[in-house]
């Protein structure tokens, strides 16, 4: 399986990692819900599970994904300061629907 992030979405994501709710978890994307030909996702804290793969970014952040969600493979996390600070979590493979999350 296939992730990416964006420099904003390391920086972003190291800082979640460094709470108290985080400890002892790690960064998994999920699908939030489906619907036609694409999906939302979004982030929570977890930690591994049989189904899962641990994929190593190029920004030194693991991420959880489930092997069995096709959605999940390729999908990519991007954060941005403007014009609000939020994730753009996408899947350029499987949809061009860009959602906010």
């Amino acid at each position: 399986m296939k992730c990416k992030i964006n420099r904003n979405a390391a920086k972003v994501l190291k800082e979640m990692l460094s709470t108290e709710e985080a400890e002892g978890k790690m960064i998994r994307v999920v699908i939030d819900y489906m619907h036609g030909d694409h999906a939302h996702y979004k982030i929570i804290f977890d930690t591994p599970t049989e189904h899962d793969e641990i994929v190593k970014t190029d920004k030194g952040i693991d991420i959880l994904l489930d092997k069995r969600e096709e959605f999940l493979d390729g999908v990519w996390l991007q954060y941005f300061y403007v014009p609000q600070e939020d994730f753009v979590i996408t899947n350029p493979s499987k949809s061009a629907h860009v959602h906010n999350h």
